[in-house]
């Protein structure tokens, strides 16, 4: 059994000589996050403690901001280093964040080589196959022998993300075959290539959305996938540690949209103000849609007055119908996103929900006449049966809103996460005062039913 050291508390460790040897001996995953705890003052001094090699690989594992406060305290030519060792990708990604100032001068920096490779993928659009992709890669000509492909990768690939799959192509770099490292090592030197690789290459183009590039990686369990362009070059590969950020990164959008945070991308240890203006648009918007839903309110003033336990009653069925709908939402959402079901399946889907809320809606309908009951004078019983009937009916609206809607922007090709929760929140309340004050009104004025 492999028993994982205890790392030494590098907190507790004052002769700058002993902690340089602790930081290079730690993964750099842990040494960024001791370093993204340090004063920024003393953030330079602990990355100049790092050898080459794990400096880089700590960069990496840093915070933009740490990374930004880093690239003007280190002398250029320290930073130069850092950054034309990053991988293609993950250099990308850093320029994406950090000020154009900086970027520029990073770019001019970098070797003709890296800073192409860097190009070529800022050239592709944001969220695609082609921004996330590495142009490190194995890539083999046809016609070359198993031992020759060996002496190839050995001699010349060192270097690269990942060996475990290598690419044939033809002299204009277009896919002809894929072939696994498995295959290269259990086939005999003198057998082509051209015999043991696949023709059928699962590929992605430039131009797919990532979360698309992920469930097609997790579909056929793949650990690198090929991006060609339109032309069905090679231009890149996609690895599955950049799939895992992928679907990190949508899982976190998508859940701060569905609470009602703009982006998507608000960090936990965000600078106030970010978080203030993440936030405070949504919230004024939600302002602006329970004004709507109060104005449905309005005019039932009297009949509130006249009955005054429908204020008992009515934030109840609000907050449960709400509830409802947001379930249905998530559900739906999830199921977009993991490609699970595509928009053709929304009536599928509509029936299960209506199905399923025919319980829902009898369950609670008939717990919100019980209590209900509770708090109604025997004059008013009949309030309690109105209020189960609201309650049900706001089941069935809530499922079906919570269904269609996200549906609905799939089919316009926008992001289902955009109808938040407060937002279908808001509707439902809309929804469920209107019908519940009209049928007490009716009761009262048609039926003259007496409070």
């Amino acid at each position: 059994m492999i028993v994982e050291e205890k790392p030494t508390d590098l907190w507790d460790i004052a002769d700058l000589n002993h902690l340089k040897l602790e930081l290079n001996r730690l993964p750099a995953v842990d040494v960024g996050d001791y370093i993204s705890e340090l004063a920024s003052e003393r953030q330079a001094i602990a990355f100049r403690l790092l050898n080459k090699s794990q400096a880089i690989d700590v960069f990496e594992y840093l915070p933009l901001e740490v990374r930004e406060g880093l690239i003007n305290s280190l002398h250029d030519a320290h930073v130069c280093q850092i950054v034309e060792a990053m991988r293609p990708d993950d250099r990308a990604e850093l320029f994406d964040e950090l000020p154009a100032g900086v970027v520029k001068r990073l770019v001019q920096q970098l070797s003709p080589m890296e800073r192409q490779a860097t190009a070529t993928i800022l050239g592709y659009a944001e969220g695609t196959a082609g921004r996330v992709m590495t142009t490190e890669y194995v890539r083999l000509r046809e016609g070359l022998t198993v031992g020759e492909a060996l002496n190839k990768i050995r001699l010349g690939d060192r270097d690269k993300e990942t060996i475990y799959y290598a690419y044939v192509t033809d002299d204009n770099r277009k896919l002809l075959q894929v072939v696994s490292l498995r295959q290269l090592l259990f086939s005999l030197p003198d057998a082509l290539i051209g015999d043991i690789g696949s023709s059928r290459a699962i590929k992605a183009r430039t131009e797919m959305p990532q979360e698309e590039v992920a469930q097609l990686m997790k579909r056929y369990d793949l650990l690198a996938l090929p991006v060609v362009d339109r032309e069905d070059r090679l231009v890149g590969i996609i690895t599955i540690d950049d799939v895992v950020d992928i679907l990190e990164e949508e899982a976190t959008e998508d859940i701060q949209k569905l609470a009602g945070v703009s982006g998507g991308d608000e960090a936990a240890l965000s600078p106030p103000l970010i978080t203030i203006t993440k936030r405070l648009p949504w919230l004024l918007g939600v302002m602006g849609l329970y004004v709507g839903a109060a104005s449905a309110i309005a005019p039932f003033q009297q009949i509130i007055a006249h009955v005054p336990v429908l204020a008992v009653i009515m934030p109840i069925f609000s907050n449960t119908g709400g509830t409802v709908g947001i379930q249905s939402l998530t559900v739906t959402i999830r199921g977009l996103g993991i490609g699970e079901v595509t928009p053709k399946d929304t009536f599928r889907i509509l029936r299960k929900e209506l199905l399923a809320g025919l319980g829902t809606a009898l369950t609670l309908g008939t717990t919100l006449i019980l209590l209900s009951l509770i708090w109604t004078p025997p004059e008013s019983r009949w309030v309690a049966l109105v209020a189960g009937l609201v309650m049900a009916i706001n089941v069935f609206v809530a499922v079906t809103l919570g269904t269609i809607l996200p549906m609905w922007f799939k089919r316009l090709n926008l992001d289902p996460a955009l109808i938040s929760g407060p937002l279908l929140t808001t509707m439902l309340d809309a929804v469920g005062f209107m019908i519940f004050l009209s049928l007490i009104s009716v009761s009262l004025n048609v039926f003259h039913l007496q409070p």
